[in-house]
């Protein structure tokens, strides 16, 4: 049997030139490489099963049909073991000449190779190792491989590879699919319980006029018929808030949002999130609901994470790891005196915001392992959060944190129109300040001379929600295609 075995002793582009003869070869002896359909009514978990009360050396009294991509192959002289992997299982295939038949038998090792995915029709039986096998009666050629699997294809672990070439990262490794497929069953959970809930999907733009909805650094891009600049969303918040206003009381989204900004284990400039806006409500119903989503899709999943969720207001946090209290300095001009002994690496010239981000990060985030909502944010920095009617400058908001990661934002919404515009010209008068500033939206503020609702907004993300209740420690690991620098 002419299978490389992954060695690759030979130059890849000789082995490509190889397994491009032999598709031809198919071709001219009547067979095609490619067929457009292969019908199977179960895949290899499914008969795996069907078949478990096979014993020792028993076989079936039933034809089956298997599929599935050609992982390993053990020579035998006669005959054939292989093992075929589809998108749920691998199953082992036996193939023998007086099976199969000796031509067929000489055109499978001469025209099969590694990473081939084939179709077999056999009979299941259980081998003397006990494995359910299929012992072959007609092999297919479903799709030829030009390239063969890598070396060491077993187990990749080059995580340069594994992202640049996902494909590869699928095959090699089993489990990267059961995260793509938890992923898959966490964002279902999430959509059926707002449904149950009588929240109702909807779609607003990715491309819009001006960025808004959260401080963040946006990507612009060019509209050649309208000649415009655009930005990609960095957030859906202002049209989903226009819906409310229209009277859609219930509404989620979920849906990409994009940040020009850093990358790293926590961060991807293409994200996913799921936000929602429920009229007649308010943060601490916000709570009631975010933990009730994180709980039913880590019921989903079988999360083995704690979820014994807590309360506590950011400023308490803040005395509590750093014995300071820094509530009555926010804004006053004082506030790098004020912290400069902790050592945080602060230029003098950095805003309040960013000593209160890099204090939180550095000395309280690590601490919040179990789901922690922290709540009531500075009213400054949450331009588009209502503050407390008896405590103006608190801004009813909070911020779900699991394992030292924030998953979450939520606030009861701002729906004071001329509130909402002396907020808007705060933050244009910060752009000298910060490039990461909230745009004015002159048409949310004509919307919202219309009327919205008391609202409670909440927004998760479902990248950072994957990565916690499944356990894994990079944000690249549970998005199928991440951003990367090109080659």
């Amino acid at each position: 049997m002419q299978l490389e075995q992954n060695k690759q002793t030979t130059p890849i582009e000789q082995i490509i030139q190889q397994r491009k003869k032999k598709a031809k070869d198919f071709v001219s002896a009547g067979v095609n490489p490619y067929p457009a359909k292969c019908f199977l009514d179960k895949n290899n978990v499914d008969i795996q099963k069907e078949f478990e009360y096979l014993k020792k050396e028993q076989i079936a009294n039933i034809k089956v049909k298997v599929a599935g991509r050609v992982m390993t192959c053990r020579n035998m002289g006669r005959a054939v073991f292989l093992d075929i992997r589809d998108g749920y299982s691998k199953i082992q295939i036996y193939i023998r000449a007086d099976k199969v038949g000796a031509e067929q038998y000489k055109l499978f090792k001469n025209m099969v190779d590694l990473s081939d995915i084939i179709a077999v029709v056999g009979i299941p039986f259980r081998t003397k190792t006990s494995e359910i096998s299929i012992m072959a009666e007609k092999w297919i050629m479903l799709a030829k491989a030009f390239r063969p699997l890598p070396e060491k294809w077993h187990g990749l672990k080059d995580t340069e590879t594994r992202y640049r070439q996902r494909y590869l990262d699928l095959i090699s490794n089993s489990e990267v699919r059961d995260v793509f497929v938890k992923r898959s069953m966490i964002v279902s959970a999430i959509r059926h319980k707002l449904e149950e809930l009588k929240f109702v999907e909807v779609e607003t733009p990715v491309l819009q006029s001006l960025a808004g909805g959260a401080v963040a650094r946006p990507f612009m891009t060019h509209h050649n018929a309208l000649n415009i600049d655009l930005f990609l969303r960095i957030a859906p918040e202002l049209f989903l808030k226009r819906l409310v206003i229209g009277g859609m009381d219930k509404i989620f989204e979920i849906g990409k949002n994009f940040r020009n900004e850093g990358i790293d284990k926590n961060h991807n400039p293409e994200f996913t999130m799921m936000e929602l806006y429920q009229a007649y409500a308010d943060y601490n119903d916000m709570m009631i609901l975010a933990e009730m989503l994180v709980k039913t899709a880590a019921e989903k999943v079988n999360s083995p994470l704690s979820l014994k969720f807590r309360k506590a207001r950011m400023f308490d946090l803040i005395k509590e790891y750093t014995n300071l209290d820094l509530l009555p300095y926010v804004e006053s001009g004082e506030m790098y005196d004020k912290v400069k002994h902790l050592n945080l690496n602060l230029n003098e010239n950095v805003t309040d915001k960013k000593i209160l981000e890099q204090l939180f990060n550095e000395r309280i985030l690590p601490n919040l392992k179990e789901p922690t909502f922290v709540i009531d944010y500075p009213a400054v920095y949450s331009p588009l959060a209502k503050g407390k009617f008896d405590q103006p400058e608190i801004a009813e908001r909070f911020e779900l944190y699991i394992n030292g990661m924030e998953i979450g934002n939520a606030y009861s919404e701002l729906n004071d129109p001329e509130l909402q515009r002396i907020r808007f010209a705060q933050q244009v008068g910060l752009k000298k300040k910060n490039d990461e500033i909230m745009l004015y939206d002159e048409d949310f503020i004509i919307a919202l001379e219309q009327g919205l609702p008391p609202t409670g907004g909440l927004g998760i993300g479902i990248d950072r929600l994957v990565m916690v209740l499944i356990g894994v420690k990079s944000i690249r690991e549970v998005i199928t295609f991440p951003v990367m620098r090109p080659e």
